[in-house]
């Protein structure tokens, strides 16, 4: 098989630029089936080898994928449109690759004029797209639907009025006059061939590019070196998330992606409703007037008092997109907000940022749009910096997440492209905690690739109060069971021992065997297994909410850390 396709073949979602159809109402009867079928067929073909050889998925991923049913399958397709020509085609916009796009070997798309009208939108896309190329539509395979996205993506363009020749030119799959091409992340060729130039480099560093736990089955040797450079390659050009599907010349940037209900095909995932329209908070006042855009701003200034120290918690969700933000993320917030209250914390300590401002729930209190990295990040470090501020610090993390850690908040500017206002890296978080005067600082982590978060804090001498509370599957982007989520982290409760609690599964003990010492606590910091118990009262006043600090204790500390 050609190169795209070994490429792409282990990937969890398959998208596929189609010709003019975007449900399956739009298309001619079977034309949607086919093209599905197709896509799955070329997966199928040696799948296993193929998926092993080049994917960062674990051995079980692949063989799951190798014998994949449509109806496990949720399919997206780009809306047609009814004027044939131009404003027919289509550009597939990626928040993660390096320009943004995904690339085939299919040539004669149009100029950057012709796809985005308007001045500076113009000019601002010819810098981050350059040789962009549009096709006749979408469609997007999601073989995990309704999961966390930061799981791999594969990408087909499809165009029509194509010869047999020029689709095999492209390396694409023939389907008379239609051609199926594989699309790949934005400079991905490039990157090959750098990598390819220095495969040393590639296998020393393969471990930690693919979230420290993605090579996986045995069947991997470094002897040769040739399968695990084959699976760092495949990993640089897999793809994570749904794309922004515009049509050329729509300079407002209209998503044109839909998912299509079909009993052959998996039921699609529910996105959270849009509540009002999302607008970053700095143009908000001049564009809506109402009472989420005079929202008053996070006063991280007034978290910490004098002579007191409390339990503080900052709950992340960015969600990136509407089509990738589902009502079970508002319901793993709304579980961990009421287990931190129930172990004590008190609402004013609880800060959540969540996606945009048309999704932030109503039944929460202290939440934020997750629009402004900044904001985020001043308050982290504050509570952090901040002597006897906290005692016990709690981040609940729930983003899509790039192969690397890092984290998407939200497209505030809609343009599909994460900015770096719009991403949070694992570097600038443990930038944010490094050295926090917190006692214990607690990261519950529900997101995919947790395991590079994890391997550079088990090597920080600047972390060492820091434990990363992690399910064993989330490592990489390995399926969890439907609605695992937090469910186990919401049944903490103030006489909780979180050593025991969180060391009940397989293998989690010896993952958190290194912060033992922190973790033989409650959550609010009371000893485990005190002799004799601790009352009630005893908790309330002497571990949970806030304390208050004698004044010679106060700068008695103060004095030592100056």
């Amino acid at each position: 098989m050609r190169l795209l396709v070994l490429l792409a073949a282990p990937l969890s979602i398959l998208v596929l630029h189609t010709a003019a159809a975007a449900s399956a109402g739009g298309m001619a009867p079977g034309r949607l089936e086919r093209w599905v079928r197709s896509g799955l067929q070329s997966l199928q073909w040696d799948q296993l080898d193929r998926c092993l050889r080049v994917s960062s998925l674990s051995e079980a991923e692949c063989r799951r994928l190798a014998h994949l049913p449509m109806s496990a399958v949720a399919v997206y397709v780009s809306e047609p449109r009814a004027a044939a020509g131009s404003s027919d085609k289509v550009l597939s916009i990626l928040p993660d690759s390096s320009g943004g796009m995904m690339s085939s070997k299919s040539r004669g798309g149009y100029s950057l004029s012709q796809v985005l009208n308007g001045g500076d939108g113009a000019h601002r896309y010819q810098q981050a797209f350059p040789g962009l190329t549009a096709h006749d539509a979408v469609l997007v395979l999601d073989p995990s639907p309704g999961e966390n996205f930061g799981h791999p993506v594969v990408l087909f363009y499809v165009d029509v009025n194509v010869t047999k020749k020029r689709c095999s030119h492209m390396d694409g799959i023939y389907l008379g006059e239609e051609c199926l091409t594989l699309a790949l992340k934005g400079r991905c060729q490039n990157q090959l061939k750098r990598r390819q130039a220095s495969p040393d480099r590639i296998i020393g560093n393969a471990h930690g590019r693919l979230g420290g736990g993605a090579l996986r089955g045995g069947t991997i040797t470094t002897s040769s070196g040739s399968r695990l450079l084959d699976r760092a390659i495949g990993g640089l050009c897999e793809v994570h998330f749904l794309p922004l599907v515009i049509g050329v010349g729509d300079s407002n940037r209209t998503q044109r992606l839909r998912c299509v209900e079909h009993a052959e095909f998996a039921r699609c995932p529910q996105p959270l409703p849009m509540v009002s329209p999302s607008l970053p908070m700095s143009s908000c006042e001049l564009n809506k007037n109402t009472r989420r855009c005079h929202q008053q701003p996070l006063a991280t200034h007034l978290s910490c008092r004098l002579y007191q120290t409390c339990d503080h918690a900052v709950l992340l969700s960015g969600g990136w997109q509407q089509q990738m933000t589902f009502q079970r993320h508002v319901q793993n917030l709304q579980r961990f907000y009421r287990m931190l209250q129930n172990n004590g914390f008190h609402k004013d300590h609880i800060k959540t940022f969540f996606a945009g401002s048309g999704q932030l729930p109503d039944d929460m209190e202290g939440v934020y749009s997750a629009t402004e990295k900044a904001v985020i990040r001043n308050h982290v470090s504050y509570v952090c910096r901040k002597q006897h501020c906290a005692d016990t610090l709690v981040l609940y993390l729930n983003s899509p997440t790039r192969n690397d850690g890092t984290m998407l908040l939200w497209d505030a500017n809609l343009n599909g492209i994460a900015d770096l206002k719009e991403r949070y890296s694992v570097n600038e978080l443990l930038t944010d905690l490094a050295g926090c005067k917190a006692t214990r600082v607690l990261l519950f982590v529900d997101q995919s690739y947790s395991g590079v978060l994890s391997k550079r804090l088990r090597g920080s001498q600047k972390h060492t109060n820091v434990v990363l509370i992690q399910s064993q599957s989330r490592q990489t982007h390995q399926r969890l069971n439907p609605g695992w989520e937090d469910s186990s982290w919401s049944y903490i409760s103030p006489a909780t021992c979180l050593l025991d609690h969180l060391g009940k599964g397989s293998g989690m003990s010896r993952l958190l065997e290194p912060w033992a010492g922190l973790l033989n606590v409650t959550l609010a910091g009371a000893p485990c297994n005190a002799t004799p118990p601790l009352t009630d009262n005893e908790m309330r006043r002497e571990y949970q909410g806030c304390q208050n600090l004698p004044t010679a204790l106060w700068h008695q500390k103060h004095r030592r850390t100056n």
